[in-house]
């Protein structure tokens, strides 16, 4: 590689920088630079798309085969004492009794009828261009929010009531993607950077991204569902982690503090909080329980795009910018049992702990308000003092 190599690859990394998953980061400081790699542009970490176009320009190897990823992630060096801490898991062990997952038959992507109104790269699979810049919204704008994360989160809520031992992934898929179509919106993931389906699944050691196929679920697993739509224009975007039955203490308790850790940020939230202290209070929180904090997958602008500034971080980070009024971003926290190092598999999305240890993830899309947060998501179904539920209305 050469200097001018290296050189272009600092570019990119200062320009894409910020991590499933989620894309998305402008102005970083030059040490955040030099610890981050860019593997797929900002909307790499998000699903794990095609070749961004900007990554056309690099002329290194590795970082043309890590930029095939697609979607937003980010390498940095590790932090915290839990991730000091992590087993590895022998490569012949399996942890919690659960064998390493293994890809399964992907099936056909499902049809959206022509009537339905469609995101820009809905047909072609192209990504549109990334804007760094926040989605701040009129009155009208907050409203279509409203409704898109309502929906969002209705058909989480109906995803869960579906999910028992015995039941494939590629089953929830054809579930959400025909409540979604019924009320007359699109799947968000369908087709972005060439996602072959309407929601992402995933189970136990796989942090995010994970795409739906014939693998069943088990008495004592743990899933997280991912959905997006897109209705009259807006995406809402929302997922949390699901219990297969009964689990060990070991996993309710991670996947409790993965929303405790969401909650807390969630709260802190209003205009002129400082981006970077997001990541601070779900990186203390997370340490102080023992889990570790993945740092490539971070949280985004969500509206209009998909995918948008800011880069929402997950752990402790020098990130500039606040957050105003009228804004919409989601926060998205991935912890982990073990270690937070992970392998991506061959389809270029799903991303799994290096170490086989379990991982959650939870998510909810927000609006800031005059004074505070509002939580666009909300689930109708769980009232919780955690997240307030939102008046549920027909889908």
């Amino acid at each position: 590689v050469t200097g001018t190599d290296m050189a272009a690859a600092r570019t990119m990394a200062c320009l894409s920088v910020a991590s499933l998953a989620r894309p998305f980061s402008s102005r970083v400081s030059s040490a955040s630079c030099r610890a981050a790699v860019v593997a797929g542009g900002q909307r790499a970490s998000l699903l794990g798309a095609s070749q961004p176009r900007w990554a056309l320009a690099a002329t290194s190897t590795a970082l043309r085969r890590r930029a095939n990823r697609g979607f937003l992630t980010v390498e940095a060096k590790k932090k915290g004492f839990a991730e000091l801490l992590g087993d590895i898991v022998p490569k012949d062990e399996d942890y919690n009794g659960r064998p390493r997952l293994e890809k399964g038959k992907v099936s056909a992507k499902q049809h959206v009828p022509n009537s339905i109104p469609k995101p820009p790269y809905a047909d072609t699979g192209h990504l549109p261009p990334m804007n760094e810049d926040p989605q701040i919204h009129d009155a009208e704008g907050e409203e279509k929010m409203r409704a898109a994360g309502l929906l969002a989160a209705q058909v989480l809520d109906y995803a869960e009531t579906i999910i028992k031992p015995g039941v494939t992934t590629d089953f929830i898929d054809q579930k959400v993607h025909k409540m979604i179509i019924d009320a007359g919106a699109y799947p968000s993931p369908l087709n972005y950077g060439g996602v072959p389906k309407s929601v992402c699944t995933s189970l136990n050691e796989c942090i995010c991204h994970g795409i739906p196929d014939t693998t069943e679920l088990r008495e004592g697993d743990i899933i997280n569902v991912d959905v997006t739509v897109y209705l009259d224009g807006y995406h809402g975007d929302t997922s949390r982690t699901v219990c297969v039955g009964k689990v060990t203490d070991e996993v309710r308790r991670l996947v409790d503090v993965t929303e405790k850790s969401l909650a807390e940020a969630i709260k802190i939230c209003k205009p002129g909080t400082a981006v970077r202290k997001i990541g601070a209070t779900i990186h203390a929180i997370a340490d102080e329980a023992g889990f570790g904090v993945v740092e490539k997958f971070v949280g985004h602008g969500v509206g209009e795009e998909f995918h948008s500034g800011p880069t929402v971080r997950h752990h402790r980070n020098n990130d500039p910018g606040v957050l105003v009024k009228g804004q919409t971003f989601t926060i998205e926290p991935m912890l982990t049992i073990g270690r937070t190092a992970d392998r991506m598999w061959r389809d270029g999305w799903t991303a799994v702990t290096a170490d086989g240890k379990w991982t959650a993830q939870c998510e909810h899309t927000l609006l800031i308000t005059d004074d505070g947060v509002e939580i666009l998501t909300a689930s109708p179904m769980k009232k919780t003092e955690r997240f307030p539920a939102k008046e549920a209305t027909a889908a």
